[in-house]
C-alpha cells in the first residue's frame, strides 16, 4: 500500500487579543436551529445534526411532525413568506427557545434569536416574523479575561437580557473575530 505524500501547511495561528475583538452574547438554553433559504426562494429547516422535514403541503398529514425539532419546522412553515422577505438567501443560525424547550424562561411563546449579531442587529427593535430575534450582545470590544467575567456577573446578578425576568440564564457565548469561532462560558458549572 502506498500513500502519497503531499505537504499541508499548519493554519495561521489568531491572536488571543487580536485588535478585530470579540462579541460577547448571552448564551441561550434551547435547541440549535437554522432557517435554509434557497436563491429561487425554497425554505428548509435544520436541527444541530440532520435537516427537518417541511411536511406534505396539505396540512392534515401530521406524521412528519413526529420528526420535527420542538416545532422549528412547523414554525418555519407557518412562516415562509416573512422569513423569505427578511433573511434572503443562506443558512440562518441561530436559537430555537422558549416554551417546552430546556430552561423555558417562562415564556409561553417559542422564539428563534440568530447568532449572527453583526448581520441582523436590526432585529434588535423586533421582526414582523413573530417570534424572529437576534441573541442579545453583552459587549463587544477588545478581548479581555474581565470583559468576560463582567458579562458573566452582569448575567448572574441581574438574570436573562433576553428573556427579562428570567433569573437563571445559561451563560455567554464569546466569539472571537479573528479566529472566527464561538466559545461558552455556562454560568451552572
Amino acid at each position: 500500500m502506498t500513500t502519497d505524500i503531499t505537504f499541508a501547511a499548519w493554519p495561521k495561528t489568531p491572536r488571543l487579543f487580536d485588535v478585530k475583538g470579540v462579541t460577547i452574547t448571552e448564551k441561550l438554553d434551547g435547541t440549535n436551529a437554522a432557517v435554509i433559504i434557497t436563491e429561487d426562494g425554497q425554505i428548509g429547516a435544520q436541527s444541530r445534526k440532520r435537516l427537518l422535514p417541511m411536511g406534505p403541503r396539505g396540512m392534515d398529514d401530521v406524521s412528519w411532525q413526529k420528526e420535527d425539532n420542538a416545532g422549528f419546522a412547523a414554525w418555519v412553515r407557518a412562516n415562509r413568506d416573512g422569513l423569505v422577505a427578511e433573511l434572503g438567501p443562506g443558512r440562518h443560525y441561530g436559537e430555537w427557545w422558549g416554551s417546552g424547550i430546556q430552561r423555558a424562561y417562562g415564556l409561553a411563546e417559542k422564539r428563534f434569536s440568530l447568532f449572527n449579531t453583526a448581520k441582523w442587529s436590526h432585529f434588535e427593535a423586533g421582526s414582523s416574523v413573530p417570534g424572529l430575534g437576534v441573541v442579545p450582545v453583552l459587549y463587544d470590544g477588545p478581548f479581555t479575561l474581565l470583559s468576560v467575567e463582567i458579562a458573566l456577573l452582569e448575567l448572574a446578578l441581574n438574570g436573562s437580557k433576553a428573556a427579562p425576568g428570567w433569573a437563571r440564564p445559561e451563560g455567554i457565548c464569546v466569539y472571537h473575530k479573528a479566529a472566527a469561532r464561538v466559545f461558552k462560558v455556562l454560568l451552572d458549572k
